[in-house]
């Protein structure tokens, strides 16, 4: 039985082509899978549980549809989809995710995490983190009108963008030092993340580091059976 890994697919109904590839990579989900975790990034935005739409519910339907395929589905929150709530895992039938989850495949161990908060040298950024992340703030962008917090969610997006755009790209990756603490306080030494859109296995003395990529071109998942992890690439056009 294999374990699939996945993240950052930034589902937008305005991008037809990687929902499409997403719902056949579930639907040709092979049969020894008995787990799928999302780890994050899951949609482009997400501005609460209440937030409804023909494109929406398709992808809704199909994660749920894994429940009668003995396929177990687990979530985490990413940057982009902080505000999926307990609504939406029902519907999924999910279980979600706290950020630092540590999983057992045959006699291996695994941290998952989505990764941002890992990028400590964007100190602008983990301030913003900080300030989402926080319960009140949570509360507070929920309480807003359904189409007040889209235009919000927008404006967010636009000012990521330009605030992205004038950094160096070194200060947006994971922070080594942070990598390491974060194993050492779990007492693991694989680590598996999404969020930078750098796919890739970083050997390092003492510990692994496994990167999923970004749903764009190609798709990426990582797969763990038998004690071994694979990081796969796929082009969409071919799920």
């Amino acid at each position: 039985m294999s374990i699939r890994l996945i993240s950052d697919m930034h589902l937008d109904e305005k991008l037809p082509d990687v929902a499409n590839a997403f719902i056949r990579y579930i639907a040709f989900l092979p049969a020894d899978t008995k787990a799928l975790y999302l780890l994050g990034d899951i949609f482009e935005l997400w501005i609460g549980d209440d937030n409804t739409s023909e494109f929406l519910n398709r992808i809704v339907q199909t994660l749920a549809s894994l429940k009668d395929r003995g396929i177990a589905l687990y979530i985490m929150h990413g940057n982009r989809d902080f505000l999926i709530g307990d609504k939406l895992c029902k519907q999924c039938h999910a279980t979600l995710l706290i950020d630092e989850h540590i999983i057992t495949e045959g006699t291996q161990s695994y941290l998952l995490m989505h990764g941002d908060n890992l990028c400590t040298d964007d100190e602008e950024y983990m301030q913003f983190r900080a300030t989402m992340r926080n319960p009140d703030t949570q509360a507070f962008l929920l309480s807003k009108p359904l189409e007040e917090r889209k235009e919000m969610a927008k404006a967010l997006r636009e000012q990521s963008k330009s605030m992205n755009s004038n950094k160096a790209e070194d200060i947006m990756d994971v922070n080594e030092n942070a990598v390491k603490a974060c194993l050492a306080k779990h007492g693991v030494n694989t680590l598996i993340h999404g969020h930078t859109h750098r796919p890739n296995i970083h050997k390092e003395p003492g510990f692994t580091r496994i990167v999923l990529g970004d749903w764009h071109s190609s798709g990426w998942e990582v797969v763990l059976e038998n004690n071994t992890y694979q990081l796969n690439e796929f082009k969409l056009n071919s799920v």
